[in-house]
């Protein structure tokens, strides 16, 4: 089940759900909008190794935007720290982000019961096009769950992405067994 906007004012009422900064015009009928931070990052290397730690250069997007291009997969982060403490949100692209040729995310759409954090967007483009600090992002949609979690995402001892940045992060890949 899906939360509706007035789920979602619930579960911020009740501390469930945590959106900073919340603004109630981003709040739509049954998601939230996030917008893109000023941090982007990209793999110094050409090749990535997924048994190697992709070492990431972050930098910043300036006043006049920032052009991406194909063929580059680009690390960003939204401006809002979230936390969900009974629900699992899903980041989806807004339909006019995806318009524009733009996904922003490979793979990672869905967090977890007890996701407190940035989200780190995965960033492609179709072809070259200018992006912009603040800019609508994405949307959080929740879901309800059948039941409480044994151990939530924030205290797994094997979370990857538990330290609290707004810098978008590396891929963690490394750190499984395989």
């Amino acid at each position: 089940m899906i939360l509706s906007d007035q789920g979602i004012l619930a579960g911020i009422e009740n501390g469930s759900i945590i959106i900073e900064p919340f603004k109630r015009d981003c709040l739509g009928s049954n998601s939230y909008d996030v917008h893109l931070s000023r941090y982007l990052a990209t793999y110094k290397d050409a090749i990535l190794d997924a048994k190697k730690h992709n070492q990431i250069e972050h930098f910043e997007i300036g006043a006049d935007g920032y052009i991406l291009e194909p063929g580059i997969t680009y690390l960003g982060s939204t401006q809002e720290y979230t936390e969900s403490h009974a629900h699992v949100p899903f980041l989806e692209g807004k339909s006019s982000v995806g318009r524009l040729g733009i996904d922003i995310h490979a793979t990672a759409g869905k967090g977890d019961v007890g996701f407190c954090n940035y989200w780190t967007l995965e960033i492609s483009v179709q072809q070259r096009v200018r992006v912009y600090e603040g800019m609508p992002i994405g949307q959080l949609i929740y879901f309800a769950v059948s039941s409480d979690c044994i151990t939530s995402y924030n205290n797994k001892p094997s979370a990857k992405y538990n330290q609290k940045t707004p810098l978008p992060m590396e891929s963690m890949m490394w750190k499984n067994s395989f």
